[in-house]
């Protein structure tokens, strides 16, 4: 599993300032008409070539380090998604977020409430995430898996499986010869 540490008082000059101009482009989208030319160049501003394809990003969201963030395509991410990516966030295709997603990819040393321990979140392919999960650093989800709402994801869920509740435990498998591949 990767690992990192940031020390948020080590912050260069450059980092503060990008952190500045994301959290003005995030304003901006959040106040901007969605699926408009306007809104669609500010996610485009704000993802780079880190979003693929017929994928939406509904606003509002929240969050930080959005250049750590690797969205596939024909992905639907519903409002008010928060991402604390400084850890990254893979998001790959075709994944599903309901409203009120929250990603956090950091956290903060128990003794050193300025350094921040960063591990990544993965989300496989065809992943549908329900209303109001809150997925934890380091966690992966599994290709075609299910996390039901408002579940609090501390572990890994695997290909295929349905987790609930909090934090979050496997209570089926899907059968994968119903997905087309």
């Amino acid at each position: 599993m990767d690992f990192e540490r940031v020390d948020m008082r080590e912050m260069t000059a450059e980092e503060l300032i990008k952190a500045g101009e994301m959290a003005e482009i995030v304003f901006k989208l959040n106040h901007t008409l969605p699926n408009s030319d306007e809104y669609n160049q500010l996610i485009k501003e704000l993802f780079g070539d880190n979003i693929g394809e017929n994928s939406t990003v509904m606003a509002p969201i929240s969050g930080a380090a959005f250049d750590h963030i690797k969205i596939g395509s024909n992905v639907f991410i519903n409002s008010n998604c928060l991402f604390m990516a400084r850890g990254g966030i893979t998001i790959e295709d075709d994944v599903m977020f309901a409203a009120n997603v929250q990603l956090l990819s950091n956290n903060h040393d128990e003794y050193d409430r300025q350094v921040l321990t960063c591990k990544p979140i993965i989300i496989k392919k065809g992943a549908w995430i329900g209303a109001g999960v809150t997925i934890l650093p380091g966690v992966t989800i599994g290709k075609y898996a299910i996390v039901g709402a408002g579940a609090v994801v501390t572990k890994d869920v695997g290909d295929y499986e349905v987790a609930v509740g909090i934090p979050a435990k496997v209570v089926k498998t899907l059968d994968k010869e119903k997905f087309e591949e």
